[in-house]
């Protein structure tokens, strides 16, 4: 008999509640008899609820709290109980003949799904091709909860229900699955069976209410709110609901709850089930690593006439903020160690005000955020209290960005290497927050800004990024440093974020329209006027917008420079080999001097590299481009903060060869930085790596630029370098790089250059203008413009494909990895390590690659199939991960196909397209 006396149904009581009727079975393994265990719906509804009610308590900031107390308009305690009730309802379109009747479902030991009886029950019956509706549960929760919370007396609207809070709270839950859902319309809510026959009538629909009724009444949600919802409300519970949900979903967790055969789901067994659930909720939230964390009270700081930046910004910012609250802070100097700490100076003083627990530190490289990550940890171990847990978020960490944070704790641990480097911050590569999706939530993150812009674009879990970013301080560094797509989509994060009241703190070179473009956005966000605000164009300068009212502060006591200096640029038109070896024979000569110089790509700087070993035998030359294995990368930077530092302990001449990509480093400086053409602001950029009062930069005008520089940016820079220039730092970057875009630049130029230069503007200016329409036609609407509702926050567009969102968050990279015969790596770390574990039939961690992971623009790699086998496609994070078996061929290792060659070596990986 296959019946458990669970499953007999009580026929005195129609009403009573069904526990048959699952909601969790996955990984809860098998019965005695070879049946799938199961967790009965209404056990896991009660689970997140109870979890809501910690998050609640524990994770989510004062101010969080007061944006769902302010919009529902009811004191904080019912507030509390209605977030808990409408988390315990997220599920409960899992009452439907599809989701209960799924093929993939729990199933006897003969195969027969558990569920199946239930169609054969006196009001089980359905409708020919209700298991077929294609309807998701998360979408048949909201059709199904906008109807029944306008019944218990939830604000309604017939004409335009997204506006009412009944229509609001059901598409806030129906997007508990990472997007929400458009908007049920009266004449579909009148008539949901007929629309989905899925749903099911009769006890169908008698046990999504009896459900709906003890969900309320377990968790003491009887009181019904009148407000509205507004955005910051709608992400703040989205995010709440979301986080349960996935707590409270963990396998091995609710293997410790499941409730014996014969359980019935009476409301004693409810009330008892309850006590359980919330017993257990604490420990499920201490998972998460999340709690305790807070900023420190920054230690006051005198601010005296003439002071520096980071002193300005310390010893007046605070009083801003005590009067008008927390906000955006806009710095703008020449990219250095102290405008870095003057932005997180900022970043504490606006942490400790808002109660925020915790940063993310964005820049527009995975490398940057690398090379940053130390000062950032740094800081944290200063301004940060109570636990926290730091991780490392880009493409080449996405795998696992506890893992990526561990290796590079390795590659920059000093000394030697402990058992656990780094064991007090960097998390475990089996921790709950080691995923794509939950990393954001980490009390301190490091990454790349395309983390930030993606929550402003119809992406799946798009509002949970939202959501992550509420509670901390954000800093973006070098904010105007990703084209015409990036800053559209900035702006219109900004707004959100001081919606939200996010505190904010942007980094930029100097300031211009972008930079004032995005201070407007912010004010605008947080419902300032409309008259134009504008950065200081002096440098350094730092300014200050209020989320509260978006108010304009500028500093009693302007921010002066430290130290002037003039720096010497000189132009070259020579062999671009030939002239780096002349400018670095002086250093050799002499017997001492640091120089970097910069390759257009990791090709060049491997053949540069391999050049000056040879022919500059005195000369120490170092190597470091993105095309290398992540942990050679991480190890390299670390041994060049080391090196090349300020202080470093290099003696005799020495020489790093790089790509563009180590020109958002901090904390280097070298005698002499060489470089290719580029655009103005990348040349300034690397050229402030340059130490002492006489900064030098050598442009090699011959040289090949970057493919991802603009032509036009790079035509005109060189035409306003000359045969070189001094430029007086920090008092003429300004006017620099307005000169640098001005119209004038063309006059005196003859007719041929002139049109030649018109042209290639003209191509810039289209490029931008589109970059910009599309990114606006992409971006979701502003917390304003929403109009409740939310399905307008996950829409999709006709063409939204993958690859369109990867161009406008920036070059799209793929990750190449390298097999060799008799091992899956090199040295054999991984051997047989993804090969399924027939004992235990689960695979290994794909995540333990990511120290072998090689980032390779996908332009260089198109056409590439790779040699992934069978088990290396089933896993669903090494889609983007290219698999390559090399082969040896002269004492390296090659891989050929019908159109590229690849060969790697201790120095990287070089891509050769062929003919």
């Amino acid at each position: 008999m296959k019946a458990h006396l669970h499953w007999i149904r009580d026929e005195e009581h129609p009403m009573s509640l069904d526990s048959r009727l699952w909601g969790k079975a996955a990984g809860l393994g098998k019965n005695a008899r070879g049946a799938h265990r199961t967790h009965p719906l209404i056990c896991h509804l009660l689970d997140t609820a109870a979890v809501a009610e910690v998050v609640w308590d524990e994770l989510l900031t004062a101010h969080q709290r007061s944006m769902v107390v302010g919009a529902l308009q009811v004191p904080d305690e019912e507030a509390r109980a209605l977030a808990a009730f409408w988390a315990g309802l997220h599920d409960i379109g899992k009452i439907s003949v599809p989701f209960q009747l799924h093929r993939n479902g729990p199933k006897y030991a003969d195969g027969e799904l558990l569920a199946q009886e239930l169609s054969g029950e006196q009001g089980y019956g359905f409708a020919a091709g209700a298991a077929q509706d294609r309807q998701s549960h998360e979408a048949a929760a909201h059709w199904w909860l906008t109807g029944i919370f306008a019944e218990i007396g939830y604000p309604s609207s017939k004409r335009r229900p997204q506006s009412q809070l009944s229509h609001a709270v059901a598409q806030m839950l129906g997007g508990h699955g990472g997007r929400f859902h458009p908007v049920v319309h009266d004449k579909d809510s009148r008539c949901l069976v007929a629309r989905h026959p899925g749903l099911g009538t009769g006890r169908w629909e008698e046990q999504r209410r009896k459900h709906f009724d003890e969900v309320r009444r377990v968790t003491g949600a009887k009181s019904v709110p009148q407000g509205r919802m507004t955005p910051g409300a709608a992400v703040v519970l989205t995010g709440l609901v979301i986080l349960s949900d996935w707590l409270a979903s963990i396998d091995e967790e609710i293997r410790a709850r499941l409730r014996q055969d014969g359980w019935a789901g009476t409301p004693e067994d409810l009330d008892a089930y309850w006590q359980i659930a919330r017993a257990a909720a604490p420990r499920l939230v201490q998972r998460t690593d999340l709690f305790g964390t807070g900023f420190a009270r920054p230690d006051p700081v005198q601010c005296a006439g003439g002071t520096s930046l980071v002193a300005s910004v310390a010893g007046q910012l605070p009083d801003l903020v005590a009067d008008h609250g927390p906000g955006l802070v806009v710095v703008t100097a020449s990219p250095s160690e102290e405008r870095t700490e003057a932005a997180l100076r900022a970043a504490a003083v606006l942490g400790h005000a808002a109660h925020a627990r915790g940063l993310f530190y964005a820049l527009p490289t995975g490398s940057a955020a690398d090379s940053h990550m130390a000062q950032v940890h740094a800081f944290a171990e200063q301004a940060l209290t109570g636990p926290w847990r730091s991780l490392l978020l880009h493409s080449s960490s996405r795998l696992k960005p506890a893992e990526a944070a561990k290796q590079w704790a390795y590659a920059n641990a000093a000394g030697d290497v402990s058992a656990e480097p780094g064991e007090e911050w960097a998390p475990t590569a089996n921790s709950w927050l080691n995923s794509h999706h939950r990393a954001l939530l980490a009390a301190l993150g490091t990454g790349t800004v395309d983390e930030l812009l993606q929550a402003v674009m119809p992406v799946k879990f798009n509002v949970m990024r939202l959501f992550a970013l509420s509670g901390k301080v954000v800093v973006v560094d070098e904010a105007h440093a990703r084209g015409a797509w990036g800053q559209k989509l900035m702006l219109r994060f900004l707004e959100w974020a001081a919606a939200l009241r996010i505190p904010v703190v942007l980094a930029a070179m100097s300031a211009d329209r972008s930079v004032d473009a995005m201070l407007a956005a912010y004010r605008r966000g947080a419902g300032g006027g409309k008259e134009p605000i504008v950065q200081p164009r002096r440098l350094p300068a730092w300014s200050f917008v209020d989320a509260q009212c978006g108010g304009g502060h500028l500093p009693r006591q302007p921010a002066v420079a430290v130290r002037a200096s003039t720096l010497s640029i000189e132009v070259l038109d020579g062999v671009p080999c030939e002239e780096i070896q002349a400018a670095l024979a002086p250093l050799v000569a002499a017997g001492s001097g640091r120089a970097v110089v910069y390759r257009s790509t990791s090709a060049e700087a491997i053949r540069t590299f391999r050049q000056l070993s040879q022919d500059l035998p005195g000369l120490d030359v170092t190597l470091v481009h993105e095309q290398m294995r992540n942990k050679d990368r991480w190890q390299r930077l670390a041994a060049c903060r080391s090196a090349f530092s300020p202080d470093g302990g290099v003696s005799g001449p020495c020489v790093l060869v790089t790509t563009p990509m180590l020109e958002h480093v901090r904390g280097l400086r070298f005698d002499l930085v060489v470089s290719g053409p580029a655009p103005l602001v990348n040349l300034l950029a690397r050229a402030a790596q340059s130490a002492g009062d006489l900064p030098r930069l050598v442009v090699l005008r011959a040289d090949d630029k970057s493919d991802l520089d603009d032509a036009a940016l790079v035509r005109r820079t060189d035409m306003l370098l000359g045969a070189g220039r001094t430029v007086s730092l920090p008092e003429e970057v300004p006017l620099l790089l307005d000169e640098v875009y001005a119209d004038e630049l063309v006059d005196g130029l003859g007719k041929a250059a002139a049109r030649e230069l018109q042209q290639l503007d003209n191509r810039r200016t289209v490029r931008e203008r589109r970059a910009t329409g599309t990114a606006g036609w992409l971006e979701v609407p502003g917390p304003r413009e929403l109009d409740g509702d939310l399905g307008l926050l996950s829409r999709d567009h006709p063409g939204m494909e993958p690859e369109l969102l990867s161009r406008v968050l920036g070059e799209e990279m793929v990750h190449v990895v390298c097999l060799y015969p008799g091992s899956l790596l090199q040295d054999g770390v991984l051997a047989e390590k993804l090969v399924l574990d027939r004992k235990k039939r689960r695979p290994k961690q794909p995540g333990q690659l990511v120290p072998y992971l090689i980032p390779v623009p996908r332009r260089l790699v198109d056409g590439v199939a790779g040699d992934a086998n069978s088990a290396w496609r089933g896993m669903a994070a090494l889609k983007t991960v290219l698999r390559l078996n090399m082969t040896p061929e002269d004492g390296t290792w090659v891989r050929a196909g019908e159109r590229h060659r690849f060969r790697v070596s201790e120095l990287g990986l070089i891509v050769d397209q062929l003919p």
